[in-house]
């Protein structure tokens, strides 16, 4: 026995979370800073537009044409673009995602037609669609089962805190470059936020590594073991063959591969959950401010504040909960406590009755407990499908989830038109239950083998190797 394994005998699963904190260490921060940056590029003409409408006499349907763009241009690419990621590597796809993701959000800047506004939106939407999936499935190269909440919960968190810093970001850029040289604030700030995603793509190509066999910082002791890893998982959930998935899966047609995810109940049934989850997700966000101002939030300062808190309680929580599914090896029952937290919430939010404290705190909750959702059932869909499968699964049950961002907030719309403020909550809190139920449903049905809640009768907990 050398040296290397003699301590990772010694020190048991320590020696492995050893291994795992140095990838995470790794991949995560620059990850993060990317996910940052993108979503950064995709909701600052929200807050251009305060703006752009005395340049451009845009109206506010054209903004609604363009967010549409946008989830059209990400639904139509998002599978295309894990499927390329997943033949010519991460780091490749990166560097083309985010040099031409930057070079389109920075040149709205230039936008004076809504044409070109619609154009510029849709190309957006095309090019981040292959980045969320796409990291979603580059994890899975480097993390076995067990370890996935916790991770993509900790890269999930950077939409809450690139969305506490758009609002003072976009409102100081506004407010301090207006006018400044040839450019409006509106334009300075496409510009500034889009042309960061151009240097991150280079540094990816430069620093991240495709897989933990081309990762010169890892020992080759420490590959080899993250490797058995990574193949005892993938036997234990899909069975004896699921290893040799690698060797197969360029004789499979992309076609085929759909077509059998499409005719997978539990797959299906996890897309839809996922739809009603971020759908419902989206539409808080969007109408958040404004719900706080009717709860008695007062000048522009305190209002982004108040709508900072909820976000910063929500990414604490969302990593706490992930490490906690990780550590029981359970997902279904932490998933189905997220829905009834979020549930839960806005049901306090009704009951305060516009009271500003007690209405922060329901969405508060409210925000912890979607945040935390989101990524078990990301988790729980990776841990459902071979290696063969799994860039069209994350592809697939992403942008359907899309779909529910772009609808989420028309609908609400229209609940809040219908029943005020709390008819609006009333009808996310059965959006969100709706999603459980949906969820435990998908599980049901799933294969009957190892992994998390795998749905056999016996146990709730993951397949130990």
């Amino acid at each position: 026995m050398n040296h290397g394994a003699r301590i990772l005998h010694l020190r048991g699963a320590a020696g492995m979370d050893a291994i795992y904190r140095k990838i995470s260490w790794r991949l995560l921060p620059l990850l993060m800073l990317c996910y940052v940056v993108a979503y950064l590029d995709r909701v600052n003409v929200g807050y251009a537009k305060l703006q752009m409408g005395a340049s451009l006499d845009f109206s506010e349907q054209v903004y609604a044409f363009g967010a549409a763009a946008f989830f059209v241009g990400y639904c139509l690419c998002a599978l295309p673009a894990n499927l390329l990621l997943e033949k010519i590597g991460a780091r490749k796809t990166l560097l083309r995602l985010m040099l031409c993701w930057g070079a389109i959000a920075a040149a709205g800047a230039l936008v004076r037609e809504p044409v070109e506004f619609y154009v510029l939106r849709f190309l957006l939407g095309v090019l981040e669609a292959g980045f969320f999936p796409g990291v979603i499935l580059y994890l899975t190269y480097w993390y076995p089962a067990a370890r996935r909440a916790r991770v993509f919960a900790i890269f999930a968190s950077a939409t809450l805190l690139a969305g506490v810093a758009a609002g003072p970001l976009c409102a100081y850029t506004l407010r301090h470059l207006r006018d400044y040289g040839m450019l409006d604030g509106w334009q300075w700030m496409l510009v500034t936020q889009g042309l960061p995603a151009v240097l991150l793509g280079v540094i990816a190509w430069l620093y991240l590594d495709d897989k933990p066999d081309d990762a010169r910082w890892l020992s080759s002791f420490e590959q080899q073991m993250v490797e058995q890893d990574l193949e005892r998982d993938e036997t234990a959930l899909h069975g004896p063959a699921a290893h040799d998935a690698d060797e197969t899966q360029d004789e499979t047609p992309a076609l085929a591969t759909i077509w059998s995810l499409l005719r997978e109940p539990s797959i299906s049934l996890l897309a839809l959950s996922n739809l009603l989850l971020i759908g419902a997700s989206y539409a808080l966000v969007f109408w958040s401010p404004a719900l706080m101002q009717r709860w008695g939030a007062g000048n522009q300062t305190e209002l982004g504040l108040l709508t900072a808190l909820p976000n910063l309680v929500g990414a604490v929580g969302m990593v706490l909960i992930g490490y906690d599914s990780d550590r029981r090896r359970e997902r279904r029952g932490h998933f189905i406590a997220c829905m009834v937290l979020a549930a839960g919430g806005l049901g306090l939010a009704i009951a305060a009755d516009n009271g500003l404290a007690w209405s922060l705190a329901g969405l508060a909750l409210a925000t912890l407990g979607v945040a935390a959702g989101a990524p078990l059932l990301i988790a729980i869909l990776t841990s459902m499908l071979d290696r063969r499968r799994v860039a069209a699964g994350i592809a697939l049950v992403a942008s359907l989830g899309l779909v529910g961002g772009a609808v989420g907030p028309t609908f609400s719309e229209q609940m809040l038109h219908w029943g005020g403020s709390a008819g609006m909550l009333a009808a996310l809190i059965v959006l969100y239950i709706a999603a459980g139920a949906i969820l435990l449903w998908a599980l049901r049905l799933a294969p009957r083998r190892g992994g998390p809640d795998a749905g056999h009768g016996q146990t709730d907990k993951m397949a130990r190797s």
